[in-house]
């Protein structure tokens, strides 16, 4: 399982916690862009809107996930192993998961973080 995890590039604490990711990554399989990049709503079939709502992933066969299993989806890839997504899927786990990534994305910019990936890049984003 391969694929790109979109995640807020305009956020400290996204472009820590994707940093981390890529850090501890077993695979090569993992890859990460800001979703500010343009033509990133379209390639995944969202608004705009939506999309600044949560992270997203897009496997190589171009199915897309979005917030807690999208995140589970980027951690199984790394780690070249199902387990995470398949545990985020038991009954239960989800909709805790869900709820926590809600949380946590509604108040993103609370967080510490590091040089947010578009500020260090500007042209990138």
């Amino acid at each position: 399982m391969s694929g790109v995890l979109y995640f807020d590039g305009n956020c400290g604490m996204c472009t820590r916690s994707v940093n981390a990711l890529m850090r501890r990554q077993r695979t090569g399989d993992l890859h990460i862009e800001p979703f500010q990049r343009p033509g990133t709503a379209a390639l995944l079939g969202v608004t705009g809107d939506q999309l600044t709502e949560a992270a997203w992933w897009r496997d190589s066969s171009g199915e897309v996930y979005r917030g807690a299993e999208a995140i589970n989806a980027a951690v199984s890839a790394g780690m070249g192993s199902r387990i995470p997504l398949g545990v985020y899927r038991m009954p239960g786990v989800k909709q805790l998961q869900n709820a926590a990534y809600r949380w946590v994305a509604s108040h993103r910019y609370r967080f510490p973080g590091t040089t947010p990936y578009c500020a260090a890049r500007p042209g990138d984003c």
